[in-house]
């Protein structure tokens, strides 16, 4: 059975900014940590769907804004992380926590601004989500609400899960040479890892899976293709629970110092569609958090945090286990990482389609989802 994946929707400039508008400024996506801004004036500078954003914190509330004064477009913060208040370096107009202008100053004397245009001077404000330390941000105008994108029973996992992650976060960003849809066609590909990751990953957990039907079955059912079916086809595309069998823990001492999610030897995934993937390879002692920013059709960020579970208390060798934590899924990564750049290097506008199996299920059910989208005038 062959793909509905036209070449085109990973080379094509015109595809990625129907992408960017249809999908990621659409939906609810990934944004960042709440550890990354625990006290007042800390803020995350993001750039979402080409739009950039700051997430900042207002005496503890968060409140995310486009990231341009309103004066002349400077960026108020700059930098992936800070502590500072919302005052743009370049004029020093400041921000309160609506988004309103509450400081230009010599306003009177050199601006000449009268009361109602000062007081229409307000960022543009996103909507904002916190699950757990996760934070999620929308950038529509009229956001679908959050359940419309994401299962109850999923959203319950990743929320438990995302409770117990420590404060302690360290951070890496990886530039890759491949289109942001290889990454999740991958990540629900369980099939290459005993081959691609033969003595890495696959040395010490196996992922079983079920193949459902065949790949002569081609009759599907009609697709709902109004906003709401295709919300509610979507909402499948995320999950997350025990997806692997692992080797027994090693009991090494620092997991005695942390509060251990859950109970179960398992292999943990989580996949929020379309920009964030969890997994917790150790039964939920520590977690990898990938953050999927596409860039351009061959070009995608891979922003990689590292945390345990919440620590009993501080211990002096709290950063070298993170760093070990991130040595050892960054060799797993680097070989996803480098086969999906060997596959975008030999794309091009004839390539071959590739032929599915059954067991690629999944896949062809999101394709079928992503194909409608992009192809039609239909929105979300």
């Amino acid at each position: 059975m062959q793909s509905r994946m036209l070449p085109s929707y990973y080379l094509s400039q015109d595809v990625f900014a129907r992408e960017q508008r249809k999908i990621f400024r659409k939906l609810w996506l990934f944004a960042g940590l709440t550890s990354l801004v625990p006290d007042n004036n800390s803020f995350i500078v993001r750039k979402t769907a080409g739009i950039p954003v700051v997430i900042q914190n207002f005496h503890g509330q968060l409140k995310a804004f486009e990231n341009v004064c309103l004066h002349r477009s400077a960026p108020l913060q700059q930098g992936f992380c800070g502590r500072r208040a919302l005052v743009c370096p370049y004029h020093a107009w400041s921000y309160d926590v609506s988004g309103r202008a509450k400081n230009i100053p010599d306003c009177d004397a050199i601006y000449g601004f009268g009361e109602v245009e000062k007081q229409s001077l307000k960022l543009r404000e996103f909507a904002l989500k916190q699950v757990g330390s996760l934070l999620f941000i929308n950038l529509a105008d009229e956001p679908m609400p959050f359940e419309e994108q994401f299962q109850a029973e999923f959203v319950e996992s990743l929320q438990s899960a995302a409770e117990s992650f420590d404060s302690e976060v360290m951070v890496t960003t990886w530039h890759g040479r491949f289109n942001w849809k290889l990454v999740y066609e991958n990540l629900r590909d369980f099939n290459h890892v005993k081959y691609l990751h033969g003595k890495s990953l696959a040395s010490v957990a196996s992922f079983p899976f079920l193949a459902e039907g065949s790949a002569e079955q081609a009759l599907e059912p009609l697709m709902d293709i109004s906003s709401a079916g295709l919300r509610k086809t979507m909402r499948p595309f995320s999950y997350g629970g025990p997806e692997g069998v692992i080797e027994a823990i090693r009991d090494v001492p620092w997991l005695q110092r942390v509060e251990r999610w859950g109970s179960q030897d398992a292999y943990f995934n989580w996949l929020a569609y379309p920009n964030l993937h969890i997994a917790s390879g150790n039964g939920g002692y520590s977690f990898t958090i990938e953050h999927h920013v596409p860039v351009a059709p061959d070009r995608t960020d891979v922003e990689i945090y590292f945390v345990t579970a919440k620590r009993k208390a501080p211990y002096a060798a709290s950063y070298q286990v993170l760093l070990a934590n991130m040595h050892y899924s960054k060799k797993i990564l680097s070989e996803d990482i480098e086969m999906l750049e060997r596959i975008q290097s030999v794309l091009h506008d004839d390539a071959p389609i590739p032929t599915q199996g059954a067991y690629e299920s999944t896949n062809r059910k999101i394709e079928r989802w992503y194909a409608t989208l992009m192809e039609t005038g239909h929105e979300l």
